[in-house]
């Protein structure tokens, strides 16, 4: 959380903030396939096939299929016996919607306050069941723009949709990298861990006015 200045816009992040945690639904996908928490943030994280197969997915250059089976290629040279097909819907199902958060970027544009989301799309039909249209004053997603998070073009073309400066903007994000990307923008950053604590770092931005 920095900035001093109050803010009258906020960008959001789709899994891990209005949603449960991302890095959870990974962890327990890696004790089903494997008995091993870590491995899917590992092999997405630290193998650079692994790395690469993410990257062209979420910018939209490779679809859910494609992905789903270099993934498992992957996993299969460190040791887990699996098939690609169905693996971004096991992870997806045990993501759940956080009626909390959901409730926060309704409060926030009831406020007076304009809101977008920016997220790095996984799955080829990720955001099922939530109206982000609706929700939303502007949508950005990764698969659309071909950059991803941290990439400064994908907080710019956020800012640039949702018709604010990035200096005017409050990012909530469940990644510190992501944040930190968005402050060298002049993003001001909010690093969600729980509705509540988010709502408390989200109003000291928007200013004293803010009823959130």
């Amino acid at each position: 959380m920095t900035g001093v200045r109050t803010r009258g816009a906020v960008l959001f992040d789709f899994g891990g903030v209005l949603t449960t945690s991302v890095v959870a639904a990974f962890e327990e996908l890696g004790r089903e396939l494997a008995d091993e928490p870590r491995l899917l943030l590992r092999v997405l994280a630290k193998d650079e096939e692994g790395g690469a197969l993410l990257v062209a997915h979420e910018e939209g250059r490779i679809g859910e299929r494609e992905f789903e089976d270099g993934l498992a290629v992957r996993l299969r040279a460190h040791g887990a016996t699996v098939e690609g097909p169905g693996l971004v819907r096991r992870l997806q199902a045990r993501l759940r919607p956080d009626p909390a958060m959901i409730a926060l970027v309704a409060r926030v544009r009831a406020g007076g306050y304009r809101a977008g989301l920016l997220s790095n799309s996984l799955g080829d039909d990720c955001y099922a069941g939530f109206d982000l249209p609706a929700m939303f004053d502007a949508v950005t997603v990764s698969r659309e723009i071909g950059v991803r998070k941290p990439s400064r073009r994908a907080y710019a073309l956020a800012c640039e949709h949702l018709g604010v400066r990035p200096q005017d903007t409050v990012m909530v994000d469940d990644l510190p990298q992501n944040i930190a990307a968005a402050e060298r923008l002049g993003i001001a950053g909010v690093v969600h861990r729980d509705a509540a604590t988010t709502t408390a770092e989200l109003a000291r931005l928007l200013g004293p006015t803010a009823h959130l």
